[in-house]
């Protein structure tokens, strides 16, 4: 007998409501080391960066999408609630996050990550941190792992596309 995967909703604009939820499940995954914590009142602050997946009306997975720059945005807090994961979630919301940033006419979206594997699968490639401007380097100055920071550094080219 086969099992039924539920699939999550559709991609939406996170809303007020889910802020809390955003919280627990960002900073879920940061306490694992996965990712960076987010304040609570960052992510009210920047609201309208995030975009989430929803199962029974309750944040599953998220994505915020952040413009840095004329040519350049971030795509951060990618987090998918355990057990929720291997649904096609997270590349769901960066395909998302993809067409957002070609939308607003961004021509270079980056990530820092962890899970670079998953990146190159949707058309990221590495990049020496370098080669990011040094305005993007904002978060870091906050992070426990500055200056030694052990993420890589990935940009896929829109222009190009």
């Amino acid at each position: 007998m086969r099992t039924m995967v539920k699939t999550l909703g559709k991609v939406e604009k996170a809303r007020i409501a889910d802020v809390v939820q955003i919280h627990r499940l960002v900073n879920y995954w940061a306490e694992k080391g996965e990712m960076l914590p987010r304040a609570l009142s960052e992510i009210y602050e920047s609201l309208r960066d995030y975009s989430v997946l929803r199962e029974d009306g309750e944040v599953a997975a998220c994505i915020a999408l952040h413009i840095s720059w004329v040519d350049l945005a971030e795509v951060r807090s990618l987090a998918v609630a355990e057990g929720k994961q291997r649904q096609d979630a997270g590349s769901r919301l960066v395909k998302a996050c993809i067409r957002e940033a070609a939308r607003l006419e961004i021509p270079t979206v980056f990530c820092l990550t962890y899970k670079p594997g998953f990146f190159q699968k949707m058309g990221f490639r590495v990049v020496e941190k370098a080669e990011l401007p040094r305005k993007i380097w904002t978060d870091c100055y906050h992070c426990a792992k500055f200056p030694d920071c052990d993420e890589s550094a990935m940009t896929i080219d829109l222009a190009k596309k």
